[in-house]
């Protein structure tokens, strides 16, 4: 691991801190692949339940990073760098372990992609989220169309995307987009946040990110299989029965996985 990326376990949160202070936290090619290595590795380390991704400095991230595209010289390369980049937020989509953004500054351009790729926003209240792509010729990337057109209305999502403006968060949480708001360190706020999903079963947490994040892609019967199978698969578990048995006792559970 390199320097562009900040990352620590702690109380079974992996905090992973893009670091690239001066330049906005821009994605350069050694920060994608850095990002994607951290993340992975979060994903593989049994002690960790969730994954807190944040920005170094004074922003969240400015997404592309105009040195790198200003260096590729024809199609095939910058075709190379998307799809390196793109690749950040479709691992973060299809990690087992749930994602909190935590978001300070501003998330602009593919910054902005990156944080609706996760699970959850936790945003300070000085954050502005910008679908900045228009005012310089270009469309969304990392997600992005996807991202707002499964959370605010189709029309609300082209114009933020045709405008380019900056959007509060205010008006990002009135759509649903903000699941708290920060108004001190935003990520300590964030870990406080990410304590219900630290204290949850992670077999079902993985299972519910699937489902949920896959929903409208199966018929009704082919969801409610999946559901079936699922739930006959954790109700055989220890994490169900250690559920069941701190009902009946009165005290919180300690899941473990299994």
């Amino acid at each position: 691991m390199g320097n562009n990326v900040n990352v620590k376990v702690e109380n079974q949160i992996a905090y992973i801190g893009m670091n690239r202070p001066n330049k906005r936290n821009s994605l350069a090619t050694e920060l994608v692949e850095e990002l994607l290595g951290a993340l992975r590795d979060a994903e593989k380390n049994p002690e960790v339940r969730a994954i807190i991704l944040y920005g170094e400095g004074k922003a969240f991230s400015a997404g592309g990073d105009i040195d790198t595209l200003q260096a590729l010289e024809n199609t095939a390369d910058l075709l190379n760098y998307m799809q390196s980049a793109s690749e950040i937020t479709n691992t973060i989509k299809n990690l087992d372990k749930l994602v909190v953004a935590a978001v300070h500054g501003f998330a602009a351009g593919a910054g902005f992609s990156l944080a609706l790729a996760c699970d959850f926003v936790v945003a300070h209240s000085d954050t502005r989220f910008i679908s900045s792509f228009t005012n310089v010729g270009l469309i969304p990337d990392l997600g992005l169309i996807r991202s707002l057109n499964g959370r605010v209305p189709s029309a609300i999502a082209k114009e933020w995307i045709v405008s380019g403006r900056p959007v509060s968060v205010e008006e990002a949480s009135k759509h649903g987009l903000v699941n708290k708001v920060a108004t001190g360190d935003v990520v300590a706020d964030a870990a406080e946040y990410a304590q219900f999903i630290v204290a949850a079963p992670p077999l079902a947490n993985k299972f519910v990110k699937y489902l949920v994040e896959h929903a409208n892609e199966y018929s009704n019967e082919t969801s409610l299989m999946q559901e079936n199978v699922i739930q006959s698969l954790l109700l055989q578990t220890e994490d169900n029965r250690e559920g069941i048995q701190a009902f009946f006792e009165k005290r919180k559970p300690s899941y473990k996985g299994i």
